[in-house]
């Protein structure tokens, strides 16, 4: 009778115990940060992208370029063609991003010099074609090569985010950390804040458009500010296809010198 007793005594506790947890369990930020990295994105992404260069004085220049994306659920290949203008025309960039979570291979061609250079992993962080971009941040960052803490839960423009703060294992990486807000209805990353090796704010990435295009919630138009430079970079996406079977042969060192 009295192990009947203790086990009664037992079940009730841990019914009480359970009955305060909360409904759902609170996501870690390395959790977040991998429902990002996994968001669905479709097999094959094309379409055509507008960047406009806004430095200080307001003054722009706007290049346009195709872009094409092949997802096989290992390795995630992009290429880009710039279109225009004349200086630029037939320039091409090549990312490859792995899900085992090795570096991106990056190529660029340069068709003034006729010849297609590999990206060096301290080229990494150099500016791409006069952006605020760097070729990192062109590729995929895999969150397994982050320390990542969740800071705490705020609305961004009516959205309801988690905001994670990423601090790189590696000592080479080129921002001390970054700080993320994530959407959770749709994981799709609202905005981030990029720091410098001296642990100041360096650049602000904005997503200003998205929604889902054949099912697939899509980034359309981004932003990055440079604060430091006070020099923006807006690309914007258009005439967004998916799934309509882009050749692998697309994507090789070839297809770079051949153009579209």
């Amino acid at each position: 009778m009295m192990k009947t007793n203790l086990f009664i005594t037992a079940m009730a506790i841990i019914a009480t115990l359970m009955a305060y947890q909360p409904a759902t369990a609170q996501l870690t930020g390395q959790q977040v940060m991998e429902k990002v990295y996994n968001n669905p994105s479709g097999n094959d992404t094309q379409g055509s992208l507008t960047m406009t260069l806004t430095n200080s004085r307001g003054e722009q220049r706007v290049r346009t370029l195709k872009q094409f994306i092949k997802d096989d659920g290992k390795m995630e290949k992009k290429i880009m063609f710039f279109v225009t203008p004349a200086d630029v025309k037939n320039t091409s960039f090549m990312n490859w991003s792995y899900t085992d979570g090795r570096s991106d291979d990056q190529w660029i061609y340069l068709p003034a010099l006729k010849r297609t250079k590999r990206i060096s992993s301290d080229g990494k962080s150099d500016y791409f074609m006069g952006s605020d971009f760097t070729y990192d941040d062109l590729g995929d960052r895999h969150p397994n090569q982050d320390n990542h803490k969740l800071l705490r839960e705020e609305k961004v423009d009516g959205k309801d985010c988690y905001v994670v703060e990423s601090i790189p294992k590696e000592d080479s990486y080129m921002y001390s950390k970054t700080i993320t807000w994530v959407m959770k209805d749709n994981f799709l990353g609202l905005k981030r804040e990029f720091y410098d090796d001296r642990g100041r704010l360096l650049k602000v990435l904005t997503i200003k458009e998205f929604k889902r295009v054949d099912g697939f919630w899509t980034i359309l138009e981004t932003e990055m500010h440079n604060v430091q430079k006070d020099h923006r970079t807006n690309m914007k996406f258009n005439d967004v296809q998916k799934n309509k079977g882009i050749p692998d042969s697309k994507f090789t060192e070839r297809s770079m010198t051949l153009g579209i």
